[in-house]
Protein backbone atom coordinates (compact mmCIF):
# COMPACT_ATOMS: atom_id res chain seq x y z
CA UNK A 1 0.00 0.00 0.00
CA UNK A 2 1.55 3.54 -0.89
CA UNK A 3 0.48 6.81 -0.20
CA UNK A 4 -1.84 9.13 -2.45
CA UNK A 5 -0.55 10.02 -5.26
CA UNK A 6 -1.70 13.75 -4.51
CA UNK A 7 1.21 13.35 -1.38
CA UNK A 8 3.84 12.17 -3.87
CA UNK A 9 3.27 15.07 -6.29
CA UNK A 10 3.59 17.48 -3.19
CA UNK A 11 7.26 17.57 -3.63
CA UNK A 12 7.26 18.49 -7.29
CA UNK A 13 5.94 21.88 -6.69
CA UNK A 14 9.55 23.42 -6.13
CA UNK A 15 12.59 21.71 -5.07
CA UNK A 16 13.26 21.12 -1.11
CA UNK A 17 15.39 24.34 0.01
CA UNK A 18 15.21 23.91 4.00
CA UNK A 19 15.06 20.48 4.91
CA UNK A 20 16.91 17.25 3.24
CA UNK A 21 14.30 14.51 2.12
CA UNK A 22 15.72 11.43 3.96
CA UNK A 23 14.69 8.11 3.06
CA UNK A 24 12.89 5.62 5.42
CA UNK A 25 10.97 3.13 5.10
CA UNK A 26 7.17 3.27 6.08
CA UNK A 27 6.00 0.63 8.44
CA UNK A 28 2.44 -0.85 7.38
CA UNK A 29 0.81 1.54 10.11
CA UNK A 30 2.00 4.63 8.64
CA UNK A 31 1.40 3.90 4.67
CA UNK A 32 -2.20 2.85 5.77
CA UNK A 33 -2.41 5.96 8.10
CA UNK A 34 -1.54 8.23 4.86
CA UNK A 35 -4.93 6.40 3.40
CA UNK A 36 -7.21 6.59 6.68
CA UNK A 37 -6.48 10.15 8.23
CA UNK A 38 -4.26 11.98 5.83
CA UNK A 39 -8.20 13.52 4.54
CA UNK A 40 -8.42 14.68 7.97
CA UNK A 41 -4.97 16.22 8.66
CA UNK A 42 -3.14 16.73 5.71
CA UNK A 43 -2.78 20.02 4.06
CA UNK A 44 -1.40 20.92 0.18
CA UNK A 45 0.22 23.42 -1.47
CA UNK A 46 -2.03 22.90 -4.00
CA UNK A 47 -4.64 24.74 -2.05
CA UNK A 48 -2.98 28.13 -1.74
CA UNK A 49 -3.45 30.26 0.85
CA UNK A 50 -4.30 28.41 4.51
CA UNK A 51 -7.74 29.85 6.02
CA UNK A 52 -6.98 28.83 9.40
CA UNK A 53 -10.65 29.49 10.80
CA UNK A 54 -12.33 27.45 8.38
CA UNK A 55 -9.91 24.54 8.39
CA UNK A 56 -10.07 23.86 12.06
CA UNK A 57 -13.61 24.93 12.19
CA UNK A 58 -12.82 27.63 14.83
CA UNK A 59 -10.89 30.42 15.75
CA UNK A 60 -7.92 29.82 18.14
CA UNK A 61 -4.09 30.84 18.45
CA UNK A 62 -1.83 29.08 15.72
CA UNK A 63 1.19 27.51 16.67
CA UNK A 64 3.84 26.76 13.53
CA UNK A 65 6.13 24.10 14.29
CA UNK A 66 8.86 23.11 11.43
CA UNK A 67 10.44 20.07 11.23
CA UNK A 68 8.38 17.64 13.55
CA UNK A 69 10.29 14.57 13.65
CA UNK A 70 8.33 11.77 14.03
CA UNK A 71 5.86 14.25 15.98
CA UNK A 72 5.66 12.53 19.02
CA UNK A 73 6.14 16.37 20.99
CA UNK A 74 3.97 17.64 18.28
CA UNK A 75 1.00 15.17 18.98
CA UNK A 76 1.64 15.51 22.88
CA UNK A 77 1.22 19.36 22.62
CA UNK A 78 -1.86 19.37 20.40
CA UNK A 79 -3.46 17.37 23.22
CA UNK A 80 -2.61 19.17 26.09
CA UNK A 81 -3.15 22.53 24.46
CA UNK A 82 -6.54 21.70 23.17
CA UNK A 83 -7.10 25.73 23.35
CA UNK A 84 -4.90 26.19 20.21
CA UNK A 85 -4.47 25.12 16.54
CA UNK A 86 -1.24 22.84 15.16
CA UNK A 87 -0.09 22.82 12.18
CA UNK A 88 3.14 21.03 11.63
CA UNK A 89 5.08 21.17 8.25
CA UNK A 90 7.89 17.46 7.90
CA UNK A 91 9.16 16.20 4.56
CA UNK A 92 10.06 13.11 5.70
CA UNK A 93 6.89 10.47 4.84
CA UNK A 94 7.57 8.26 7.70
CA UNK A 95 7.35 10.87 10.47
CA UNK A 96 4.18 12.46 9.08
CA UNK A 97 2.53 8.94 8.89
CA UNK A 98 3.91 8.28 12.08
CA UNK A 99 2.33 11.69 12.87
CA UNK A 100 -1.31 11.36 11.28
CA UNK A 101 -1.44 8.05 12.66
CA UNK A 102 -0.93 9.06 16.33
CA UNK A 103 -3.49 12.01 15.70
CA UNK A 104 -6.10 9.53 14.51
CA UNK A 105 -5.86 7.09 17.26
CA UNK A 106 -6.38 9.58 20.11
CA UNK A 107 -8.94 11.69 17.79
CA UNK A 108 -7.09 15.31 17.83
CA UNK A 109 -9.08 17.94 15.66
CA UNK A 110 -6.31 20.89 16.40
CA UNK A 111 -3.62 19.30 14.07
CA UNK A 112 -3.05 19.65 10.90
CA UNK A 113 0.02 18.68 8.39
CA UNK A 114 1.85 19.74 5.72
CA UNK A 115 4.60 17.31 3.86
CA UNK A 116 6.27 20.06 1.92
CA UNK A 117 8.92 22.48 1.97
CA UNK A 118 9.22 24.75 5.19
CA UNK A 119 10.25 28.19 2.71
CA UNK A 120 7.11 26.97 0.29
CA UNK A 121 4.50 26.73 3.02
CA UNK A 122 5.80 29.72 4.27
CA UNK A 123 5.57 31.68 1.05
CA UNK A 124 2.10 30.11 0.06
CA UNK A 125 0.44 29.27 2.74
CA UNK A 126 0.86 31.15 5.80
CA UNK A 127 -0.74 34.84 5.84
CA UNK A 128 0.95 37.64 7.57
CA UNK A 129 0.52 38.14 11.23
CA UNK A 130 -1.35 35.02 12.11
CA UNK A 131 1.18 33.16 13.83
CA UNK A 132 1.24 33.13 17.52
CA UNK A 133 4.07 30.69 18.49
CA UNK A 134 6.46 29.34 16.00
CA UNK A 135 8.80 26.30 17.03
CA UNK A 136 11.46 25.13 15.97
CA UNK A 137 12.83 22.26 17.94
CA UNK A 138 15.96 20.06 16.95
CA UNK A 139 17.35 20.78 13.78
CA UNK A 140 20.17 19.50 11.88
CA UNK A 141 22.76 21.20 13.29
CA UNK A 142 25.05 20.61 10.56
CA UNK A 143 28.22 20.63 12.61
CA UNK A 144 31.00 20.46 10.01
CA UNK A 145 31.75 24.17 9.31
CA UNK A 146 31.54 23.76 5.33
CA UNK A 147 27.54 22.86 6.01
CA UNK A 148 26.86 25.57 8.07
CA UNK A 149 25.23 27.61 5.19
CA UNK A 150 22.72 24.41 4.98
CA UNK A 151 21.11 25.02 8.62
CA UNK A 152 17.89 26.06 8.01
CA UNK A 153 18.59 28.94 10.97
CA UNK A 154 19.60 32.31 8.57
CA UNK A 155 18.96 35.41 8.53
CA UNK A 156 16.83 34.99 5.21
CA UNK A 157 15.16 32.78 7.22
CA UNK A 158 13.81 34.91 9.74
CA UNK A 159 12.81 37.47 6.60
CA UNK A 160 10.54 34.71 5.64
CA UNK A 161 9.74 33.58 9.08
CA UNK A 162 8.75 36.90 10.89
CA UNK A 163 6.25 38.77 8.59
CA UNK A 164 4.43 35.94 9.25
CA UNK A 165 4.36 35.75 13.29
CA UNK A 166 1.60 38.26 15.37
CA UNK A 167 3.58 41.16 17.19
CA UNK A 168 3.95 39.87 20.43
CA UNK A 169 4.26 36.25 18.69
CA UNK A 170 7.23 33.75 20.45
CA UNK A 171 10.17 31.94 18.18
CA UNK A 172 10.79 29.14 20.00
CA UNK A 173 13.76 27.02 19.50
CA UNK A 174 15.72 24.36 21.33
CA UNK A 175 19.20 22.32 19.79
CA UNK A 176 21.19 19.74 22.19
CA UNK A 177 24.42 21.20 20.29
CA UNK A 178 25.82 24.08 22.13
CA UNK A 179 27.41 25.65 19.37
CA UNK A 180 24.48 25.41 17.19
CA UNK A 181 22.53 26.85 20.46
CA UNK A 182 25.45 30.11 20.25
CA UNK A 183 24.71 29.98 16.45
CA UNK A 184 21.18 30.51 16.99
CA UNK A 185 21.47 33.26 20.06
CA UNK A 186 23.40 35.88 17.52
CA UNK A 187 21.42 35.10 14.46
CA UNK A 188 17.91 35.95 16.52
CA UNK A 189 19.72 38.75 18.70
CA UNK A 190 20.88 40.59 15.70
CA UNK A 191 17.49 40.87 14.09
CA UNK A 192 16.11 44.20 15.72
CA UNK A 193 12.48 42.80 15.02
CA UNK A 194 13.16 39.95 17.99
CA UNK A 195 13.60 40.79 21.94
CA UNK A 196 15.14 37.76 23.62
CA UNK A 197 12.45 36.58 26.79
CA UNK A 198 15.05 35.62 29.49
CA UNK A 199 17.11 38.86 28.66
CA UNK A 200 20.13 39.81 26.07
CA UNK A 201 22.13 37.12 25.77
CA UNK A 202 20.21 34.22 27.80
CA UNK A 203 18.58 31.39 27.42
CA UNK A 204 15.27 30.05 28.49
CA UNK A 205 14.41 27.22 30.77
CA UNK A 206 12.48 24.78 29.01
CA UNK A 207 8.58 25.79 28.92
CA UNK A 208 6.23 23.60 30.52
CA UNK A 209 4.58 23.47 27.02
CA UNK A 210 7.25 21.95 25.54
CA UNK A 211 7.67 18.07 25.99
CA UNK A 212 10.41 16.35 26.96
CA UNK A 213 11.08 13.99 24.07
CA UNK A 214 12.68 9.99 24.51
CA UNK A 215 15.80 11.64 22.48
CA UNK A 216 16.20 14.50 24.82
CA UNK A 217 16.03 12.31 27.93
CA UNK A 218 18.81 10.13 26.64
CA UNK A 219 20.18 12.62 26.05
CA UNK A 220 20.55 13.86 29.61
CA UNK A 221 21.59 10.68 30.88
CA UNK A 222 24.54 11.26 28.60
CA UNK A 223 25.21 14.22 29.79
CA UNK A 224 23.98 16.21 26.80
CA UNK A 225 22.75 19.80 27.30
CA UNK A 226 19.77 21.18 25.69
CA UNK A 227 19.23 24.78 25.11
CA UNK A 228 16.32 26.74 25.01
CA UNK A 229 15.95 30.01 23.21
CA UNK A 230 12.60 32.19 23.24
CA UNK A 231 11.91 35.71 21.93
CA UNK A 232 9.20 38.06 20.98
CA UNK A 233 8.79 39.78 17.81
CA UNK A 234 8.72 43.18 18.97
Amino acid sequence: MSEPDEIRTEFKKKSIRSYVIRGGRMTGAQKKAFDTHWPNYGLSLFNGPLDVTETFGREAPLVLEIGFGMGDSLVEMSGNEDDKNFVGIEVHPPGVGCLINNAGKQELQNIKVYMADAIDVLEDCIADASIDRFQLFFPDPWHKKRHHKRRIVQPAFLDNLLPKLKPGGIVHMATDWEAYAEYMMEVLSADERLQNSAGVGQYSPRPEHRPVTKFEKRGERLGHGVWDLLFTKC
